[in-house]
């Protein structure tokens, strides 16, 4: 297993855990909110890291700064914030099936436009592991009765929020290889914050008017930024520097199957055949993919 594929599956696992603490934060806190104030955590942990650590600053010229800006915007202001709502209409099981559109929208964006190629067994394997989160995505959703309405207009969010997520590492990959890691996840960050910042503007809001009688669960917001944001984007951000894109994004949708199991440990949700058969599936794919 190299660096790259590690970082990638440590990136799904930290997220798998992240879905489970957003969908209870979702449940007082609207979408846009929550986003502004687990990146502005994010970005307190990551300029202390940047500070101790003593990191050299990355070598950047405008185009790349800008680029890494705008991947921050795309991936973290619009994407997390329509991710969020679609959370909030679909709950984690279905949201979890969208996920399995993550892979193939980084694969044709690679070969596009980063002349990728996958081999067959690589292809096996990510044949494996879509099947392997349809099957989990299927068993999910057939126990919740959503609105169609609702389940549409989340369905919707759900598709772009992953599309836009793919767009956003497409983009910044050609400026990852020897750029000090640590500073490309504060700059995209701070792409994040900046989109954020327009659309509580262009929406004529405060931040603070929308804290104002809201009782914040700081202990989970602090966990989920630094589980599912500060760590899950270093592991995520880090697979794609040193893993092919493609290669990396497969290995991403292995937290639909981490979703299913922790919801086993930690919420005693049923652990069906089916479920099993999708969570075996998805492993079976990442050892193709790690061998390929």
């Amino acid at each position: 297993m190299g660096l790259g594929e590690a970082l990638s599956i440590g990136s799904a696992l930290a997220w798998a855990v992240a879905v489970i603490i957003y969908k209870r934060l979702g449940e007082t806190l609207p979408p846009l909110l929550l986003n502004l104030l687990k990146n502005l955590l994010v970005l307190g942990m990551l300029l202390l890291s940047v500070l101790a650590l003593r990191t050299p600053l990355p070598h950047l010229d405008a185009l790349g700064v800008g680029v890494t800006l705008l991947s921050g915007l795309l991936g973290m202001a619009a994407a997390d914030s329509l991710y969020f709502a679609a959370l909030n209409k679909l709950g984690a099981g279905r949201a979890g099936i969208l996920g399995n559109l993550y892979s193939p929208f980084v694969i044709v964006l690679s070969v596009l436009f980063l002349g990728e190629t996958m081999r067959p067994l690589q292809w096996l394997g990510f044949v494996l592991v879509s099947l392997g989160v349809l099957v989990v995505g299927h068993a999910q959703g057939q126990a919740a009765a959503v609105d169609r309405a609702r389940a549409r207009r989340g369905f919707i969010q759900g598709i772009a929020a992953i599309f836009l997520m793919a767009v956003a590492i497409v983009l910044i990959k050609p400026w990852l290889a020897g750029q000090p890691l640590l500073w490309m996840v504060l700059l995209r960050t701070l792409g994040g914050l900046l989109g954020l910042g327009l659309v509580f503007a262009w929406r004529r809001q405060s931040p603070l008017h929308c804290l104002r009688g809201r009782r914040l669960r700081w202990p989970l917001l602090l966990l989920a930024a630094f589980i599912g944001q500060y760590v899950a984007v270093l592991l995520w951000v880090g697979g794609y520097k040193y893993a092919p894109a493609t290669v990396a994004a497969i290995l991403n949708e292995t937290s639909s199957a981490f979703i299913v199991l922790l919801a086993a440990l930690l919420l005693r949700e049923p652990l069906t055949p089916r479920k099993l058969i999708g969570v075996s599936c998805t492993l079976a794919g990442v050892a193709c993919l790690l061998l390929a």
